[in-house]
């Protein structure tokens, strides 16, 4: 019997026992064979969401740990993305740089009232077409040509890291990119230095992720933000089926 590593299951392959030397083509058993097909189906059904209505869920393209990624719960990114409309204006430009969370609600409530622009290193995200701008902070100011600097109202930015280089590296390119408004999520601990770099300040409202996190997470601003004021109402309530 010979074993091969599937996502859903150890797939077993096996050979019939014979004296002879030419033991034919492996075959699967009916428990690999059902789990290969259960998996090609979820494949599909996978695909066939990325192509359609619900390519804009949150979770739709699943965390890369490896990369750093851990989403917004839809509560929080509905609060975010709604804070960065108002921001922004009627037919304004929001810029989300590594925060896919807040692209996804905008594009999934303000398709045809914003322009929104997604800067990400994941290629995964590349199925939002002409959204899709790749993006390292490594290589802060490597932009493409069609991105013109501060061209956008305002910008969300999500440090993958907690660290001071990171931040950063990633401030050249939010300051490249706004025209003025800034809305940074990342760690407390990188308060002192978001104000230093970015001059913004801590928000009263505590975003939230779909998994808990290790770190005070918390968003700042240098704008008068609604993200400084108390909820008057329950955007859960607002919210329709996850």
């Amino acid at each position: 019997m010979q074993l091969w590593k599937h996502p859903y299951a150890f797939i077993c392959v096996h050979r019939k026992m014979s004296d002879s030397e030419d033991e034919g083509p492996p075959q699967l058993s009916s428990y690999a064979l059902a789990a290969l097909q259960e998996f090609y189906a979820e494949q599909q059904q996978h695909h066939s969401d990325l192509r359609g209505d619900h390519k804009y869920n949150i979770g739709i393209i699943e965390e890369n740990w490896q990369l750093s990624q851990f989403w917004y719960s839809p509560e929080t990114a509905l609060r975010l993305a709604e804070d960065a409309v108002a921001a922004a204006g009627e037919g304004g430009r929001i810029a989300c740089v590594s925060a896919p969370s807040v692209y996804q609600k905008l594009r999934e409530r303000h398709r045809d009232n914003v322009s929104v622009c997604i800067f990400e290193y994941d290629r995964r995200f590349a199925v939002y077409g002409e959204d899709f701008v790749y993006y390292d902070y490594k290589s802060p100011v490597d932009l493409p040509e069609r991105i013109a600097t501060h061209s956008f109202d305002i910008v969300v930015a999500d440090p993958p890291y907690l660290s001071e280089e990171c931040l950063r590296k990633m401030s050249e390119t939010i300051k490249l990119l706004t025209r003025g408004k800034i809305m940074l999520c990342t760690g407390a601990v990188m308060e002192e230095a978001a104000e230093k770099l970015l001059g913004v300040k801590m928000c009263k409202f505590i975003p939230e992720h779909t998994r808990a996190l290790g770190n005070e997470f918390r968003c700042f601003v240098n704008y008068d933000s609604g993200l400084d004021r108390d909820l008057s109402v329950q955007l859960s309530g607002q919210e329709g089926p996850k």
